[in-house]
């Protein structure tokens, strides 16, 4: 199993956004130092995020790593030019000698829709069609194409080429069945977003997608499964959940009163902090059982990634907990798996 970091590029820190910046450079130096395998940059267009232009911050990082994968988390492929970012993701690869992907999803916010003039009743036909031409740019040098949103492309030729034989593109999903099912339908590998309830309840979803792959005559091999959830590394619970609780309450309780959800209380928290809940707040031992728990749960799970930066931790915090998920987090996972 790949055990890894997403990041959303928050600013809740307060700090100014050029320290901000140079600060989850570091931190993705420090996750390529300490083993990890993946470190993905979300892409939002809100004052508290700085990842409007992920693929930027990623060439960053390809300067300063040498092994770690380097991916989107999600790209907002509904908002975007697909022919742009096979370009830009192709780039990054050759930057950074084959360590690039892209997991390709809608997002969870709406913000881009009328930042880039497009009708939110396109919701799914845009991604849809999106999705589809960048599957085929990836396949052919040389295509022609043509779709409901975009202007068509005859014989066109799409450079630069990546340096991997097939560059990755993963679906980034949350809980929508049709979801599960396109991605197995077209063999990608699977990115599911769980950041609350009860991380089991997801594996009928799975199954679909599966199924669906298996149906579509795809190699079980390329069926992949990966984890987004929140968490928090700490030496122990206690200080782990005292960490980080006051952080998250405050940004999902902001976050829910544009949502209509209640308050965040620590009643809350704390169920969704055990054996069966979505978040992974606690000690290294603890964190590692309950990624085998939720990888046996979901029968199997190729990947897992924290996202850790929702709570404004300061630089040093975060810095402890990726070097923790990599020292002994990652290797208590391999240990229960062989």
């Amino acid at each position: 199993m790949e055990i890894g970091i997403d990041s959303f590029a928050s600013t809740e820190q307060g700090h100014a956004p050029e320290r901000a910046l140079k600060e989850l450079l570091d931190r993705m130096v420090l996750a390529d130092h300490v083993g990890l395998d993946v470190f993905g940059i979300g892409e939002h267009h809100r004052a508290e995020f700085l990842d409007s232009a992920p693929s930027i911050i990623l060439a960053a990082a390809a300067a300063k790593t040498s092994k770690i994968r380097l991916t989107s988390a999600v790209t907002v492929l509904s908002a975007a030019d697909p022919v742009r970012v096979f370009q830009q993701f192709a780039t990054l690869d050759l930057l950074s000698g084959g360590r690039a992907e892209i997991v390709a999803g809608r997002g969870s916010f709406t913000e881009s829709f009328p930042l880039f003039g497009l009708a939110f009743e396109h919701y799914d036909a845009l991604f849809a069609e999106k999705l589809d031409l960048l599957l085929k740019i990836r396949d052919s040098e040389v295509l022609s194409w043509e779709g409901r949103f975009r202007p068509a492309l005859h014989k066109q030729a799409i450079y630069p080429r990546p340096l991997q034989s097939e560059l990755p593109i993963w679906l980034g999903v949350g809980g929508t069945p049709a979801s599960f099912a396109r991605a197995g339908q077209l063999g990608l590998p699977l990115m599911v977003a769980v950041i609350g309830g009860e991380t089991h309840r997801f594996r009928p979803l799975i199954d679909l997608y599966r199924s669906e792959g298996a149906k579509a005559g795809h190699d079980p091999k390329r069926l992949r499964v990966g984890l987004h959830s929140l968490g928090y590394v700490a030496e122990s619970e206690e200080e782990a959940v005292e960490t980080y609780f006051p952080g998250y309450a405050e940004t999902f309780t902001r976050i829910g009163r544009e949502r209509g959800w209640p308050p965040v209380s620590r009643a809350r928290f704390d169920a969704q902090n055990g054996p069966w809940g979505a978040l992974l707040v606690g000690s290294p031992e603890q964190v590692a059982q309950k990624i085998l728990r939720h990888s046996e749960s979901l029968g199997g799970i190729d990947r897992f990634t924290f996202q850790m930066d929702n709570a404004g931790l300061s630089a040093e915090k975060l810095q402890q907990s990726i070097t923790l998920i990599g020292q002994k987090v990652k290797p208590y996972v391999l240990a229960g798996l062989s």
